[in-house]
């Protein structure tokens, strides 16, 4: 088994960003964990290929939670690989699959009705950007503590930026998939995008938690991975 990480290029606001999706490759069958946002697909696909790999072999897709640019083309991967086992939180897997409004939804429409005017146009299409995402169950719900891919990986409930947020543990490998549960600023392990935290106190918790595996690396889906 191993993981690598698939930096994704892409422009936003005019500013150039990299977001790095890892793939899991475990007996010839691979594993993306998070999507991109909408209509990165072809982009993802491509890193894949570059890296050697076939998209047959795409078994398995891991969302580690709801967000846009963590679940934003899993729609269009289950369309075009409808065999793709799609695993989340037992929580998540409630907003990604529509059963109930997300809360980055509510929160979103929460903050506009303070917002400044300067940042209302980007609230409004923040909030149309989530409006949009189309929904997929979720055929593989998980929790704290669970193994998956043939018990390689364990489950690791790290609330905060959502409810439902889920990192991935790889004890044989001693590396750890942070999602947005960790970010990687400097070689350091920080909260990702603290603002959207939804629970700033979880999310420190679930930052020590992770830190606290003493993993020898941290593939981080903002700032790339961290070999410590």
């Amino acid at each position: 088994m191993k993981i690598i990480e698939l930096p994704i290029v892409f422009e936003f606001n005019g500013q150039t960003n990299t977001i790095f999706p890892s793939l899991i490759i475990a007996n010839d069958e691979l594993t993306l964990v998070d999507t991109g946002y909408p209509n990165f697909l072809p982009l993802i696909e491509h890193e894949i290929i570059k890296k050697g790999y076939e998209m047959k072999y795409l078994k398995n897709i891991i969302i580690t939670h709801y967000d846009d640019d963590h679940i934003g083309s899993l729609y269009d991967f289950k369309e075009k690989y409808p065999w793709i086992n799609i695993v989340a939180s037992e929580i998540d897997s409630k907003y990604i699959s529509g059963e109930l409004k997300s809360e980055r939804l509510v929160q979103a429409e929460a903050l506009l009705e303070h917002m400044p005017l300067e940042q209302l146009e980007f609230g409004k299409w923040f909030i149309k950007q989530l409006k949009d995402l189309k929904h997929v169950a979720i055929d593989q719900k998980v929790q704290d503590g669970d193994t998956i891919l043939h018990s390689e990986c364990r489950v690791v409930a790290t609330p905060g930026h959502t409810s439902g947020h889920i990192s991935l543990y790889f004890p044989k490998l001693n590396s750890v998939i942070t999602g947005d549960a960790a970010a990687n600023e400097n070689q350091g392990l920080v909260i990702a995008n603290p603002h959207f935290c939804l629970n700033m106190d979880n999310a420190k918790h679930s930052l020590r938690k992770i830190q606290n595996l003493q993993a020898d690396t941290y593939y981080c889906y903002h700032g790339g991975k961290i070999t410590i």
